[in-house]
């Protein structure tokens, strides 16, 4: 991604996504501050933008996966735009959503996505502070059969989820310091 891209996604993140006030997070946790992605994600320059960088990620680290996925709802506005992206690089990435519980009626699935069994798959998360819902879809995935042969987010909250998923090559777009960093 160019420089210039990479200076607008951050313009986005800060104009529509972060947010001040009394916030309870996933992890349980209370913030004076909250990241809310899917304001950035759900809109067509920002659903671009993020898709671009995380396959440019993936490029300069040389990833080489199947799929791309995470844990609903936090990964469903990035992995879909990644693998639509995906499919003009030459290196075409399936898309995958993990249910935060198995399905109970038709097929029963935790994974929605058609991967073929033991793919090498990316873990795509919003936004990471302990880990703990990151973790929730490589565990399923893992279950599954699957390889997690990396993990990406927009931002890591720097709250310790970069130390709770260092089995795996960790990779956020942006770091809170970052976001903060330029006010």
């Amino acid at each position: 991604m160019l420089e210039t891209d990479r200076k607008r996604l951050l313009v986005l993140l800060k104009e529509h996504s972060l947010m001040f006030g009394d916030f309870t997070l996933a992890s349980g946790r209370k913030s004076n501050f909250y990241f809310d992605s899917k304001k950035t994600t759900l809109r067509p320059e920002g659903a671009y933008l993020v898709a671009a960088e995380m396959l440019q990620m993936l490029s300069e680290k040389r990833i080489d996966a199947d799929a791309v996925g995470g844990l609903t709802l936090g990964a469903d506005p990035i992995v879909c735009p990644i693998a639509a992206l995906s499919h003009t690089t030459g290196s075409p990435l399936r898309a995958f959503i993990v249910r935060k519980e198995v399905k109970a009626h038709g097929t029963t699935r935790q994974i929605e996505g058609d991967l073929e069994p033991a793919s090498r798959v990316v873990v795509v998360d919003d936004v990471v502070t302990t880990g703990g819902s990151t973790l929730k879809a490589i565990e399923a995935a893992e279950s599954a059969g699957h390889e997690v042969v990396a993990v990406l987010c927009i931002v890591d909250r720097e709250e310790g989820g970069a130390e709770a998923l260092s089995r795996w090559p960790f990779f956020p777009l942006f770091t809170r310091s970052e976001i903060f960093d330029d006010r």
